[in-house]
């Protein structure tokens, strides 16, 4: 387990975020700002203790979870003691192994039993969504050893197969409809029976974060969302409901 942890006495506002497999603080830290805290759990392993700063009193604290990290959220966060104002989920699912909505059980095996340099290129791409996008955002890519890859996604797969029913409160899930990492159609499948939760769905790949200047612009844009809005940041997008 790892914690990457970034804060100003002046601050009070808060961002925790479970980052996904195979993931460190450089993908994530470049959407930091000194507006807000921010708390990042990643490298999921049993090799290192949870660690947290002495809390702070703060007046709005947002959990986002991705990838894998919806899962990581709901496991870890009873044992962090915070208690988030506003949850986001993000292109996954409590049940990420999963064959009707999560990554199908074989592909999620394969995955494991195949992690080698070539195929962590392979994963990366079609994290960012195609080659371009992964190019020009290649100074974003995680730097991990092979042995904390895989130690990560045994840790992860077997603590997954011993889970309890999802019982964490999610505000919102934001999903891709270009997802290759996630079977878009299971994640859609799985939020789409959670009434209680706002399901947003948007023409972006799995790791989409770049396209907004930092989190407090991605949690604004996600609480303002509106039905057939176009979204103006770097480049237009077209972006729909699912509601």
């Amino acid at each position: 387990m790892k914690t990457y942890i970034r804060r100003r006495e002046k601050n009070d506002q808060l961002v925790v975020l479970y980052g996904g497999w195979g993931t460190d603080e450089n993908i994530f830290t470049p959407l930091c700002s000194d507006d807000f805290d921010f708390i990042l759990f990643y490298n999921y392993s049993a090799d290192e203790a949870l660690v947290l700063p002495e809390m702070k009193t703060y007046k709005k604290i947002t959990l986002i979870g991705w990838s894998l990290g919806v899962w990581a959220a709901e496991y870890l966060t009873p044992k962090t003691g915070i208690i988030p104002t506003v949850t986001i989920a993000v292109n996954g699912t409590p049940i990420p192994a999963d064959d009707q909505y999560g990554i199908p059980l074989k592909v999620f095996e394969g995955t494991l039993n195949n992690i080698t340099e070539e195929n962590m290129e392979k994963f990366y791409l079609r994290m960012f969504g195609d080659k371009k996008t992964y190019q020009s955002h290649k100074d974003r890519v995680p730097h991990r050893s092979i042995k904390t890859l895989q130690d990560e996604l045994r840790w992860l797969y077997n603590r997954m197969m011993e889970q309890k029913e999802p019982g964490f409160r999610w505000d919102y899930a934001v999903t891709s409809e270009i997802d290759r990492v996630f079977p878009a159609g299971n994640v859609n499948s799985y939020w789409k029976n959670q009434k209680s939760t706002r399901h947003i769905i948007l023409p972006l790949p799995h790791y989409f974060f770049h396209n907004w200047n930092n989190y407090a612009d991605f949690i604004s844009f996600v609480e303002s969302f509106k039905k057939k809005r176009t979204y103006k940041k770097k480049e237009k997008i077209s972006l729909t409901t699912g509601l």
